[in-house]
């Protein structure tokens, strides 16, 4: 007897799919077109799936469930809707559809154009999922809120190909396996769809080498034969797929870089950001770019004009107006064609506005881009000067596409707060004024198509990250839908997903929303940048906390892309002036990363013991569920150890320190623990694996990129703390640090032709004005500095020549303010080539006084013998002078801006 209830379920379900299996239905396309038919062919699988019958017609059938699909203005459509006497909502948008059923007459998907008759088929395989018939009456009609919804991949490398530059990958076989894989695609192209994505973005620094051939320069190619023809079909296979599901393909390139080969017969650099623009690359350029357009027409492009060209400044409106559009003019003309293919400017280190008012007037199909919270995800709160950018890009009246760029503080870890997402999304409609998404992938941008995760066969991040697309995907399209209704849709997918009751799949979505606040949190309070210099998750040193100039901290994350607040040094000054905090506090964030990371362990746990399919996805999801856990602990007690040591700043009392080691000790453990967790179950912390990595250690040649590797410097830094506590508690106070004196080298220099200046106080440092330093770091008062003049360091590329016998080291003094007429810091930020010569870190701070002028600090670029020729770019700087190569140059600050005693001896 306690069977029958089951027995009953099944006849009951059996004799349901019987009477589909004997429903026919007959679907006509009345206006075929490529994505029509493929979103017919969608509905018929479907149907198929679910028992139905299906046929397909060119006029509506006697008999049957009648669907007729197409666009809402075809004259056909239209007068069958007529006869039907059916009435559909007017609606002009862009991908929008309208599904309509009466009793009696047939269901109509309506596509305001063929995208949108595409999502009709789509969202009706999703209603027949869902309630497991076709509706006898329905009226449903929806549209996407972002104009632009796309994804990105990146055909580039974790490191650097021998032999070449920053973002120099030529498309290959041997490089690139997975982008000849036709089926792997496929399966991209169908999620992307399914998510209602309609953009898919191909990052690399120069792929027109690999793609075309130019007749002017036939030795560019940068790929054999084989090869190329292999790239054409590749390109024009995925080209047409992606057109299929109404999926824009975008090349990205970046400016200024020229193939190898090129660049070897012209006996040039392939890149180099502070060149002028010359007649040669600007036409072999521009020709790169014609021969693409003229080739692959219906293909946008996505332009960095910044990064490896300099920024902001004329260069970039006349590259941008002289050779990119007449470039992409060109090739129509080729082509005899007049419709503009789009243009999407990228605003990074450039004046896009500068660049889109000079550009419009030339050329209307023109898009702009700029990252959300940099290259990083830290707000849906941003604000500033960052903010008052987006608007202006917003309101130039073309549309503004948000870029979630690279996540450094999310990876490797999985990610999936659809609480965070949606509001993320909301800023960029509300604050920014957007309407467009370009999403990068969650982790392991650089190593795609594979996760981080180690198994023993590598993941792919389609599948392992399924839950980032489906929800960015989601808000893009419609970001106002209504909180408890998203718990149970989340809750449901994630049920599905693990084999769960609905209460245990909230769990799952609990655990996800709770670890989705830990790292944006912990970067927006306590990190050196929002850039992929920095890995979040492999932690911090004790210096980067309590002394973050010194690293180059990239201020605009707390000023833009954070809630307002306190970093750690301003908040511990003003604990000891006994001045009110304000905003999100790192106590503040201490306290809640913690209450985050208790709570989502808590809801993983919660729903592992019910756990019933996809149970090793759901392991490493639990797994990193305890990383992040670690990690918040690990980061709370080291901001708290980080305030009292910045109170003895203050104090100079050793008890302060004596109540920072606990904290100390205790940030070490739950690294520790960290280790544990991940020593066996992934294979690096950061995709990027080249010098450009800094924080918290230098990634030179694929080292410091696990966490195994980290905990001996961790364990270090704690040993050095207790020792110097030690030694302050022994001796009344601390050691007189010893004077190292720099000494210089020899050198010739062949141009420019300058005199020589002496290092001290009152010697004038440039030849066209009376300036002089009054404040020298005591270490560089040996050295010889060139003297040059500051106008025509203003006005002109500063380019230096010289030989040596020997490695040297140049030390550069930059201003720590940033204005026009300063020479940048080198920024990897916006800058890839900014460590090359191992430049990017501040050597001395605050090292250099010179009257009229903010304080300098010192940075070394480094040389082997010979002969060398280095551009620094537009701006005024101090040119210190040559030491030799293998002498440590201490790092410190100098105080000559009057700070405070420095301290972080005690952990060096």
């Amino acid at each position: 007897m306690r069977k029958q209830p089951f027995y009953w379920l099944c006849l009951i379900l059996f004799s349901a799919r019987a009477v589909f299996s004997q429903q026919t239905v007959n679907i006509w396309a009345t206006d075929p077109n490529v994505r029509v038919n493929f979103g017919v062919e969608k509905l018929k699988t479907a149907l198929s799936v679910a028992g139905y019958k299906v046929t397909l017609n060119k006029s509506i059938a006697k008999n049957g469930y009648q669907i007729v699909v197409g666009l809402a203005t075809d004259p056909t459509f239209q007068k069958l809707m007529l006869g039907q006497k059916v009435t559909l909502a007017a609606s002009s948008s862009k991908e929008s559809f309208e599904l309509l059923k009466q009793p009696n007459s047939p269901l109509f998907i309506a596509g305001a154009d063929a995208s949108g008759a595409l999502y009709g088929c789509l969202e009706l395989t999703e209603q027949l999922k869902k309630n497991q018939r076709l509706p006898q009456q329905l009226s449903l009609k929806d549209q996407p809120e972002m104009v632009l919804r796309g994804t990105c991949i990146g055909i580039q490398k974790p490191v650097y190909l021998p032999g070449r530059e920053v973002y120099e990958y030529p498309y290959t076989s041997e490089t690139f396996p997975w982008l000849y894989d036709k089926a792997q695609w496929i399966r991209y192209l169908d999620m992307m769809v399914e998510n209602r994505y309609n953009s898919l973005y191909l990052w690399n620094g120069h792929p027109f080498a690999s793609l075309v051939k130019l007749k002017d320069y036939p030795y560019a190619v940068e790929v054999d034969e084989v090869t190329f023809r292999k790239n054409e079909e590749i390109f024009r296979f995925l080209t047409t797929e992606a057109d299929k599901r109404g999926i824009w393909v975008i090349q990205m390139f970046y400016n200024i870089i020229v193939s190898k080969p090129f660049a070897e017969k012209h006996g040039i650099k392939t890149q180099d950001r502070n060149r002028p623009i010359v007649p040669l690359i600007a036409d072999y350029t521009r020709k790169s770019i014609a021969a693409f357009v003229e080739k692959y027409p219906n293909v946008g492009l996505l332009i960095t004009l910044g990064e490896a060209m300099e920024g902001q400044g004329q260069d970039d409106v006349d590259w941008f107006t002289k050779t990119i559009i007449p470039g992409v003019q060109d090739g129509l003309k080729a082509l005899g064609k007049t419709t503009e293919p789009p243009i999407v400017l990228r605003a990074h280190d450039t004046d896009a506005p500068r660049v889109m008012k000079a550009a419009l007037p030339l050329y209307k199909n023109l898009y702009t881009m700029a990252k959300y919270n940099g290259e990083a995800l830290t707000t849906y709160t941003p604000r500033g000067k960052w903010a008052d950018l987006h608007r202006s890009l917003s309101r130039i009246g073309t549309v503004h596409v948000e870029n979630v760029h690279i996540l450094a503080n999310l990876e490797p870890f999985r990610y999936g707060s659809a609480d965070f997402i949606q509001k993320s999304v909301q800023a960029m409609h509300n604050v920014y004024e957007a309407n467009g998404l370009h999403l990068y992938p969650q982790a392991s941008y650089w190593d795609w198509p594979y996760t981080a995760d180690k198994a023993e066969k590598r993941l792919f991040q389609l599948d392992r990250d399924w839950i980032w697309y489906k929800t960015w995907a989601r808000y893009a399209w419609n970001s106002k839908r209504e909180r408890p209704a998203e718990i149970n849709y989340w809750g449901n997918q994630l049920a599905e997903k693990y084999g769960l009751p609905l209460d245990k799949g909230k769990d799952v979505l609990e655990a996800y929303e709770q670890t989705g606040e830990i790292s944006p949190k912990l970067l927006r309070r306590y990190g050196i940048t929002d850039g992929n210099r920095q890995t979040l998750t492999l932690g911090m040193l004790m210096t980067q906390l309590i002394n973050p100039f010194r690293y180059g901290l990239f201020t605009l994350m707390y000023e833009s892309e954070a809630p307002e607040g306190e970093m750690i040094i301003e908040y511990a000054e003003k604990e000891w002036n006994r001045q009110p905090h304000v905003g999100e506090t790192p106590v503040i964030v201490a306290d809640e990363v913690v209450v985050h990371g208790q709570k989502a362990v808590e809801a993983i746990e919660r729903a592992a013991a019910s756990v019933t399919q996809n149970k090793e996805e759901f392991g490493r999801l639990r797994n990193d569920i305890h990383c992040q856990d670690a990690m918040a602990n690990f980061y709370a007690e080291k901001a708290r150890a980080a305030l009292a040591t910045l109170r003895f700043k203050y104090s100079n009392d050793v008890r302060d320190l004596e109540k920072a080691l606990p904290h100390l000790e205790k940030s070490v453990s739950h690294y520790a623990k960290l280790v544990a967790l991940t020593k066996d179950t992934y294979l690096y912390a950061n995709s990027m694996q080249t010098q450009q990595r800094k924080i918290p250690m230098r990634g030179f040649e694929g080292a410091y990129k696990t966490w195994t590797e980290m905990l001996p410097v961790y364990e270090k830094e704690l040993k050095t703390f207790k020792h110097k506590i030690d030694s302050l508690k022994t001796h009344s106070s601390q050691t007189t640090k010893q004077l190292v004196i720099l000494q210089p080298a020899e050198v010739t220099l062949q141009s420019p032709q300058a005199a020589w200046f002496s290092t001290v106080k009152g010697q004038a440092v440039f030849s066209d004005t009376a300036a002089v330093i009054s404040g020298i770091a005591p270490e560089l008062q040996a050295l010889k500095g060139i003297k040059l003049a500051k106008n025509q360091l203003q006005s002109q590329r500063t380019t230096l020549t010289f030989t040596t016998q020997e490695p040297v080291k140049l030390l550069v003094g930059f201003f720590n303010e940033k204005k026009a007429n300063y020479l940048p810091t080198p920024e990897l930020e916006t800058d890839a080539s900014a460590n090359d010569y191992g430049q990017a870190e501040i050597k001395i701070s605050n090292a250099v006084l010179v009257n009229g002028f903010p304080p300098a600090n010192v940075h070394a670029y480094s040389f082997g013998a010979g002969t060398h020729t280095l551009n620094l770019g537009k701006g005024a700087c101090l040119i210190l002078g040559f030491v030799k190569g293998n002498q440590t140059i201490p790092i410190f600050d100098a105080g000559m801006a009057g700070n405070k005693k420095n301290i972080d001896w005690l952990f060096e």
